[in-house]
């Protein structure tokens, strides 16, 4: 079993759009004010390569598309702040650390773009995640930053890259 993770391509699309909103559905998440409904799900290759200061990478075993995670430079927040956005892996595939490769890979990321903070927002739901985002350092916030158009989620946290 080897992961393997990479940039974005145009042919992602579909398949991340389908693992993102099934994780949702699963862990019974709001559909409305989330990436659920936003329609750029269905476009994330195009979001990234048209919007500067952002990139997205998925992990790949065995050839098959199993998850995501991207940094993007949310309107609103702090001088050289980005979020941490759509962490996002099949349920078969969740547990074995391949969401903390995919954080990393967006840390490094972030430090060589040039960001001093990641922000990320998520929801009591996803307990593990949230769980996994302390242990990676992030603090929680008493309240969102930046303008994600993402108003149902209710955990805002924080972290110094």
């Amino acid at each position: 079993m080897a992961i393997n993770i990479r940039n974005i391509k145009p042919e992602d699309n579909e398949q991340l759009a389908h693992i993102i909103r099934q994780a949702l559905v699963e862990f019974d998440v709001p559909k409305q004010g989330t990436v659920y409904s936003d329609p750029d799900t269905d476009r994330l290759y195009q979001l990234f390569a048209e919007t500067p200061g952002s990139c997205y990478f998925v992990a790949e075993e065995d050839g098959k598309l199993i998850g995501g995670c991207g940094i993007f430079p949310t309107d609103g927040l702090p001088i050289g702040y980005a979020e941490l956005v759509k962490l996002y892996l099949t349920a078969a595939t969740r547990g074995r650390g391949i969401g903390k490769l995919l954080m990393d890979k967006c840390n490094e990321a972030a430090q060589q773009m040039g960001y001093t903070h990641l922000y990320l927002e998520s929801f009591p739901q996803l307990a593990k995640a949230v769980s996994m985002y302390e242990k990676a350092g992030y603090k929680h916030l008493d309240g969102a930053l930046g303008n994600s158009g993402h108003f149902a989620c209710t955990i805002w946290m924080v972290k110094e890259v």
